[in-house]
């Protein structure tokens, strides 16, 4: 796979009107060439003693986990796992999941991050697509790994439990509470537990010396992508080590020694880099939430009092929906960041409202990304804001939009495809060349620019407003019309808690909106839906008024949390529930 950073040709200077908000020495960056491991090492050896991570109440060092680290790169040395191998994790956000994923990088392998409850046959593609030689799964899910191995060219099957790094009395309390979920596995040279897996370690002379730098592959995510059938993406170590570069200059306000809750999963660019890696590598605590619960909002938050909370919109209407939260003092958060979706203003405001009532002197965020460049690209953060936008593009990265029929740039203010410029791009998808190329283009300018398939426009200060999927753009009667607009204006009326329009096939309109709405508790569709309605009429054009409207009690989410529109969209005929 060709690495095309270096490409050489004549590159014309891109325009970066929001470069006025850094320093001059902030706007460039320099990755070291280093890999993820030796930028985690380094932090390790300024700060041993400070907090890495957080599981359960359970505190681990640096250094403590810098050695859990080496001992599992001997295990999987011993297992003949070699530079360039593929390892398959298939894990919740436990302690297992960052050890593993460390201990891979210092031997050059590629961790292939899957979502732990993904089926049995998304299990098997993503081994064999990846050619992955190992898998890393929790025991309880043995029963899908067993009917799949003879398909793969699996070599072991290494089984973690939520419960192997809890403290004792919550050990026994966890197995006594999930006894019935387990399918015992049998325990042999193929199958093996975590703790077997690494007491291969022990007495080991084995000196692990190799140096892998920014280039080596790293991680395979996966990725609709602009088409939005499942892709593997390769990303090289320089993503993560400029991802961490990045944070540190754009959240002046975060020190080491705070704490980030990593509610974000593993398998997403934005929870693996943002809350996990760049967090530590800054000196900041990870606090791993395996599995979350928003009826324990309460719970989680005034026991660790996390500075920084990451998650997409939902999270955040579930914070606001929880009763158990009313009381709580959240004085200890420093920045609450939105992503993975559009934040509608009339969340934004209610978010905000609730911070402010409850002692926090932040302001939700929103920040922007791929997964084809490790999630984040743009962020806004302390006074570098504006309301509805998704901040600014972080220093190193470069945007600009284009009209998706012509390539060329569109003037400010204007909405367009979003395209992205940055030394973070991915290699490519893997064995999809004609992906690659589809979403990896060289422009006029000289320039490797990934179309990322959304819109947005750009403002005169170099502010990035996201506007939508360009697949999501509805043409009614020769009309643009950008469901977030709609949605934003229905989520204002006091009666919406949530709001999601799709495109549906007209007769002689092409397509017409439809919007599917969940009421806030205590409001009933008979009661509002008419008021709804000539709310929409009084506020948005008439070509965009929603066709029909259809009230849910919830909205179908995808795996990390957003709105599955996809899914609404295929569900066009159901009546309300």
């Amino acid at each position: 796979m060709m690495n095309i950073f270096d490409m050489f040709r004549k590159r014309k200077e891109i325009p970066a009107p929001w470069s006025k908000y850094y320093r001059d020495d902030e706007l460039v960056i320099n990755i070291p060439n280093i890999s993820l491991y030796k930028q985690l090492l380094n932090t390790s050896n300024k700060y041993p003693n400070n907090t890495a991570y957080r599981y359960f109440g359970k505190n681990v060092s640096f250094q403590t986990f810098i050695k859990q680290i080496d001992k599992a790169a001997i295990s999987f040395k011993k297992l003949n796992v070699q530079k360039g191998n593929v390892v398959t994790i298939c894990l919740p956000n436990l302690p297992e999941t960052l050890i593993a994923f460390y201990a891979l990088n210092k031997l050059g392998a590629i961790a292939n991050m899957v979502h732990p409850l993904s089926a049995e046959e998304e299990i098997k593609d993503a081994v064999i697509s990846t050619k992955s030689k190992y898998l890393i799964m929790l025991d309880q899910f043995y029963i899908k790994v067993k009917d799949i191995v003879g398909n793969t060219k699996l070599k072991n099957v290494i089984f973690v439990s939520p419960s192997d790094s809890m403290n004792i009395f919550m050990k026994l309390g966890y197995k006594l509470i999930n006894i019935n979920k387990y399918k015992k596995y049998p325990k042999n040279d193929f199958y093996m537990s975590w703790q077997k897996f690494t007491n291969k370690s022990r007495n080991s002379k084995i000196k692990i010396t190799e140096k892998y730098g920014k280039d080596t592959p790293a991680v395979i995510l996966h990725s609709g992508g602009t088409s939005g059938k499942p892709k593997n993406v390769v990303l090289q170590n320089r993503a993560f080590v400029m991802a961490a570069i990045q944070e540190k200059r754009a959240l002046k306000n975060l020190n080491v020694g705070d704490s980030v809750i990593a509610i974000m999963p593993n398998f997403h660019g934005f929870g693996l880099s943002v809350c996990m890696h760049s967090a530590m590598v800054l000196g900041c605590t990870t606090v791993l939430v395996p599995q979350f619960d928003s009826k324990k909002f309460d719970i989680l938050f005034d026991k660790n009092k996390p500075t920084v909370i990451i998650g997409v919109p939902t999270l955040y209407e579930a914070l606001l929906s929880n009763n158990n939260v009313k009381n709580l003092d959240m004085s200890f958060v420093k920045y609450a960041i939105s992503g993975g979706d559009i934040l509608s203003k009339s969340l934004e405001d209610k978010v905000n409202a609730y911070f402010k009532e409850h002692n926090s002197k932040a302001r939700i965020t929103q920040g922007y990304g791929m997964t084809e460049c490790l999630a984040a690209v743009c962020l806004a953060c302390d006074d570098v804001n504006k309301s509805g936008s998704i901040g600014i593009p972080l220093p190193g990265n470069y945007i600009k939009i284009i009209n998706p029929s012509t390539r060329k740039t569109n003037p400010y203010n204007v909405v367009g495809e979003i395209c992205i410029n940055t030394k973070a791009l991915m290699m490519g998808y893997l064995n999809n060349e004609s992906e690659t190329n589809t979403a990896l283009q060289i422009h006029d300018d000289g320039h490797v620019w990934l179309h990322s398939g959304d819109l947005g426009y750009m403002d005169e200060d170099g502010f990035i407003f996201c506007k939508g999927r360009l697949k999501r753009m509805i043409i009614t009667s020769g009309y643009n019309v950008y469901p977030s607009h709609i949605e934003e204006v229905i989520e204002s009326h006091p009666a919406v808690l949530q709001c999601t329009v799709v495109g549906v096939p007209h007769p002689y309109k092409q397509e017409v909106p439809k919007a599917f709405i969940v009421l806030k508790e205590g409001y009933f569709t008979m009661f509002v839906k008419n008021e709804i309605k000539e709310y929409c009429k009084k506020n948005l054009a008439k070509y965009m008024v929603p066709h029909d409207f259809v009230y849910r009690k919830k909205l179908p989410k995808t795996k990390i949390g957003k709105v599955d529109f996809k899914k609404l969209e295929s569900d066009i005929g159901r009546d309300d529930e």
